[in-house]
């Protein structure tokens, strides 16, 4: 059994490396492969792939076995690093992004599955905290790794170092995992597979494009927006009628399940949010150096770690775990709370503490959800479990980023436009800093003059005011759902049997 947790927690280190890993390589890679303007589509094609065939990969392992399924999404996700780390061009790069991306959404929810077969719900928190130690390893060394390979290999060896790690996993989960073969009888619901891809792609394309590529107003965001909403309506049609719907709504009557599932994409709206300005409010005010942006997260994925690893035990105890969803749904409204008093005088030790305790109502979430959802449906549809609680989450995530980003960048211009109004001649040229949502690292700040350095770093202070402000009210919302949980208890080894 250990080897098997270590072989899955390989290909969850895999998922949540990546993306961390590139994100340091990148300036490189435009410096080589050209298309500047085609960059922000290099982590769109993968987050657009891996979100659209998540329920897919769930709903597969659910209809023919878990372990075929998920060497196939370890073998597919492998061929894409391949491919991405032998792109020519920029182009070529993004396609094999989404490829690799096809293969990443398999990869989370496979692994949490095949555990959900394996590992009774009871016995199953400890090792959902360790899975959620990983993910915490993943982004504290991601940047770190990404940019020693970087800088001593090349860039292209951000997606080969993929490999080593995922042959471990596929030799590990080839040869030592054993799970009974199953050949289902149902027809895949290409109709309703194609309407969720639809409906997941044109949202996430709206949170990524709004604000930034194209206006909220204009006609390719509301069309977009417009395709989301008719495709997802016609998904819920289309899935109340077949006989082996991609995602079986019969699974949302279950009260916890859709609790967690609403609390997972809020938990995705504030934690991604928050994990993109808090650096930006380190770099822009305090004066941190981006090099090390993975560090600058430490005070809040440690305590995420910890509380996580920590909480799993005690749920495989005890059986309880109620108390946690409501001691996350108050520290974390709590911790965003507090961020959102930092000013351009606060400490970076004080900052420090404000994100302790955002890190800790994290980690008292991030792996309960899963296990929590897991044990609220049959063993049958444990990749639906799985694949629903990492996509809300996913989708969550897309959608707080873009509206804070949109919040923030507006907070900011309307500041530096009242700075230069007050200023005169001092401040004047101030605003053109900010004109399209551009920001500035510690390096170019270090080069303005003070007045407009001044101004620069109390805009930064309140757009990251606002949108802390922002997350902790949504967060309020995790508090309230945590309180309707119900302790179902979880299920012991003689009440789950492996799947046939």
């Amino acid at each position: 059994m250990t080897l098997v947790i270590f072989s899955l927690m390989i290909a969850v280190l895999l998922a949540m490396l990546d993306n961390m890993i590139v994100g340091t390589a990148m300036p490189t890679i435009v410096g080589e492969l050209g298309g500047l303007e085609h960059l922000s589509w290099v982590v769109t094609a993968y987050t657009l792939t891996t979100a659209a065939s998540t329920p897919v990969w769930g709903k597969l392992g659910d209809l023919f076995g878990r372990k075929g399924v998920f060497l196939t999404s370890i073998v597919i996700f492998l061929a894409g690093s391949v491919t991405s780390g032998a792109a020519q061009t920029m182009s070529q790069l993004i396609g094999f992004r989404a490829l690799q991306g096809l293969g990443a959404g398999g990869l989370m929810v496979g692994a949490m599955a095949i555990m959900g077969d394996l590992v009774p719900p009871r016995e199953r928190g400890k090792y959902m905290g360790m899975m959620a130690g990983v993910m915490s390893l993943a982004m504290i060394g991601g940047p770190l790794v990404g940019g020693t390979l970087t800088d001593h290999l090349g860039w292209r060896w951000a997606f080969y170092i993929n490999l080593p790690l995922g042959a471990v996993a596929l030799a590990m989960v080839g040869t030592i995992l054993h799970l009974p073969k199953k050949r289902s009888q149902g027809r895949i619901d290409y109709l309703g597979a194609a309407l969720l891809t639809a409906g997941i792609t044109a949202a996430v394309l709206v949170t990524s494009w709004g604000g930034t590529e194209y206006d909220w107003s204009s006609g390719t965001i509301l069309g977009l927006a417009a395709l989301a909403v008719v495709a997802l309506i016609a998904f819920v049609l289309v899935e109340r009628r077949v006989d082996e719907p991609i995602l079986p709504l019969g699974v949302f009557r279950n009260l916890n399940f859709s609790l967690v599932t609403v609390i997972g994409f809020l938990l995705g709206f504030v934690m991604f949010g928050a994990m993109t300005f808090i650096p930006l409010f380190q770099q822009s005010v305090q004066g941190a150096s981006a090099t090390n942006s993975g560090l600058l997260l430490l005070p809040v994925l440690l305590p995420m770690m910890l509380v996580s690893v920590v909480t799993g035990r005690a749920t495989t105890r005890t059986g309880k775990y109620r108390m946690y969803p409501i001691a996350g749904g108050v520290l974390i409204p709590v911790g965003l709370f507090l961020l959102a008093q930092m000013g351009v005088g606060t400490t970076r030790f004080t900052s420090g503490l404000y994100m302790v305790v955002l890190g800790a109502g994290m980690g008292f979430l991030m792996q309960l959800t899963m296990l929590i959802a897991q044990n609220s449906v049959e063993l049958k549809d444990m990749g639906v479990a799985s694949s629903t609680t990492t996509l809300f989450r996913t989708i969550g995530g897309s959608f707080g980023v873009a509206l804070m980003g949109t919040v923030f960048a507006g907070r900011v211009e309307d500041s530096m436009k009242e700075s230069a109004a007050a200023g005169g001649q001092a401040a004047g040229g101030a605003a053109k800093l900010t004109e399209g949502g551009a920001q500035l690292d510690a390096a170019s700040l270090a080069k303005l003059p003070a007045p407009v350095r001044e101004a620069y770093e109390h805009a930064v202070s309140s757009g990251t005011h606002t949108v802390f402000l922002m997350g902790a009210a949504i967060a309020v919302i995790v508090f309230v759902a945590a309180w309707f949980i119900k302790e179902v208890p979880l299920k012991g080894a003689q009440d789950q049997q492996p799947q046939e």
